[in-house]
């Protein structure tokens, strides 16, 4: 069986790690270089680094940030926002970064993930979906931040992103954002039992007891940033209560 991963997300906001509520009352939190160290020191697998206003501000990627970021840590990490061409991938890419998430310029223009998939390969694209449950009982897509409603429906979604040729789904639960109440459980294990290729769960982490099911359930890696990011939930202690609980992760 797969390792599974471990992997802090930080929000950067003009040049600042932030955290809010199902996408609201967005707070300061740190140093984006600073704290990307202590998680490498610390023992998470890998890191994400969000900027989570530049595709609503329609502006570029913080290149200065993920060059110092690259030159800091020892783990691998994955930058998103605000990429919209094959042009960013190769910057981001060359910058030092190891993958490249797209959000709202993939449901944009799908082939976005096809066309870097082909140049840099698929290892480093990750297709990152913001879903929100619907009264339907499904859950649409949504872009900008959280901000927009896309209408299209976010498993047949991850099913296109995959054959397009992403390497990764970063599924984000906006209806469980921050709110530490676990992650949406059967959003994941509809994912997992669909796709092929492996699945980050992110949205709900409150307790030890949340990686552990949602790993359970499926997926590949469970990503979380206030709990990590207030010291609520120390990586090492984390590995040690998933590796008694028999899921097979990387021991710091």
């Amino acid at each position: 069986m797969l390792t599974k991963r471990i992997i802090p997300c930080l929000d950067v906001d003009h040049g600042r790690v932030v955290k809010g509520k199902k996408f609201q009352d967005i707070q300061d939190v740190a140093d984006p270089v600073e704290l990307g160290r202590y998680y490498s020191d610390q023992g998470a697998d890998e890191l994400v680094f969000y900027d989570i206003t530049a595709s609503y501000e329609d502006r570029d990627i913080f290149i200065h940030i993920v060059e110092k970021v690259a030159e800091a840590i020892r783990i691998p990490f994955t930058i998103g926002g605000g990429i919209s061409k094959v042009e960013d991938f190769r910057k981001v890419l060359m910058a030092g970064a190891d993958k490249v998430s797209v959000n709202s310029s993939a449901v944009k223009n799908p082939q976005l993930i096809r066309e870097a998939a082909l140049r840099f390969g698929a290892q480093c694209v990750v297709l990152s979906i913001d879903a929100k449950r619907n009264n339907q009982g499904s859950w649409d897509v949504y872009v900008k931040g959280g901000r927009e409603n896309t209408g299209i429906d976010a498993i047949e979604w991850a099913k296109q992103g995959q054959d397009l040729g992403a390497g990764e789904i970063c599924i984000n639960s906006i209806d469980t954002d921050g709110v530490k109440k676990g992650y949406d459980l059967e959003l994941n294990r509809k994912l997992s039992s669909l796709l092929t290729i492996p699945i980050i769960a992110s949205g709900g982490a409150g307790k030890m007891e949340d990686f552990a099911e949602v790993l359970k359930v499926g997926a590949d890696a469970a990503l979380a940033a206030s709990v990590f990011h207030y010291k609520e939930i120390p990586i090492v202690d984390l590995k040690n209560f998933l590796h008694n609980q028999q899921i097979p992760v990387r021991r710091v």
